[in-house]
């Protein structure tokens, strides 16, 4: 019996099968990304950070055919996502059959979607894996943005987008952000899009057009340098070795200097676990792998 189900991105099954191993659950088979288990999800918050999508009520439902199919995922609710995974055209053929599922591109900042949308997968051609609920409210977890092309000088704001559309909150005009790591400057454009007042740390030279802004403030230093000093917003996408990056969050938490904290978790080489579950730790935080990250994490805090 299928109890729960985990969706990893591609090529993060690794990161997910040991995710699962710390919290005491099995994985009974995969099905393309999304490892079975015959354990239930996890209670504890931050179990499973790797999982880009958890399906926490996964049923076994007979196929025999498309209107079949069709008829029992419609007998439990409207909206389904599908994972397709296997046997394409059949199941191709069965999401058709189910009421449209058109969900707009996010125009940030904008809260995530408040509808209710559930999730299934063709086993096999008449055996079918649904779940009415899941973890997130996106397609397969991974949100889809209205990007912008032209002011930003990278794509790394779309990290930060979908990491504060996932906390359900963003900075306001006027607050305070501290940009660590800044360059080139996406974080502190999409900051400073916002009306924050942003400044932005790293040693090397930002872009240009980015360093111009009104609400932007360049410190050519070390992010590690800094003294915690009173910020609305702590923010970091600074490359270094996670247990350094823990070190410079407790810092800042200890002193109490950040209100709200947003921080990437970058891995070099192997996936340091154990410094992801210290952050995992850390109470009212919320640790997660979002669509647009890479061999990373995410740490936000506070995560309400």
């Amino acid at each position: 019996m299928i109890r729960s189900a985990y969706l990893a991105a591609e090529g993060f099954e690794p990161e997910l099968t040991e995710d699962l191993r710390r919290a005491g659950r099995r994985i009974a088979s995969w099905h393309g990304p999304l490892a079975l288990s015959p354990d239930p999800v996890p209670v504890v918050p931050n179990a499973t950070p790797w999982a880009v999508d958890v399906w926490d009520a996964p049923r076994e439902i007979p196929a025999p055919s498309i209107k079949a199919a069709s008829d029992a995922l419609r007998a439990i609710q409207r909206n389904w996502a599908l994972l397709d995974v296997a046997h394409h055209r059949r199941a191709a053929l069965i999401r058709d059959a189910l009421p449209v599922l058109r969900p707009k591109p996010i125009v940030f900042p904008q809260l995530p979607p408040a509808s209710h949308l559930g999730a299934w997968t063709l086993l096999s051609p008449d055996r079918m894996l649904a779940s009415p609920t899941k973890s997130s409210p996106f397609v397969n977890g991974a949100p889809v943005f209205v990007e912008d092309r032209e002011g930003p000088p990278s794509r790394a704001y779309l990290k930060l987008w979908e990491a504060l559309t996932r906390l359900g909150r963003w900075p306001a005009a006027g607050e305070t952000c501290l940009d660590l790591g800044a360059v080139p400057g996406g974080w502190s454009w999409a900051l400073a899009q916002l009306g924050a007042e942003v400044t932005a740390v790293d040693k090397a030279e930002m872009d240009p057009a980015v360093a111009a802004l009104p609400n932007v403030t360049v410190r050519r230093e070390s992010a590690f340098g800094l003294d915690p000093t009173p910020v609305d917003w702590l923010f970091s996408d600074v490359i270094c070795y996670p247990a350094r990056l823990l070190g410079l969050v407790r810092r800042w938490m200890e002193a109490g200097a950040a209100k709200n904290i947003c921080v990437t978790i970058k891995f070099q080489g192997e996936t340091d676990h154990d410094t992801a579950a210290a952050f995992a730790a850390i109470p009212d935080g919320a640790v997660f792998h979002g669509a647009y990250n890479k061999h990373e994490l995410m740490f936000a805090w506070p995560a309400r």
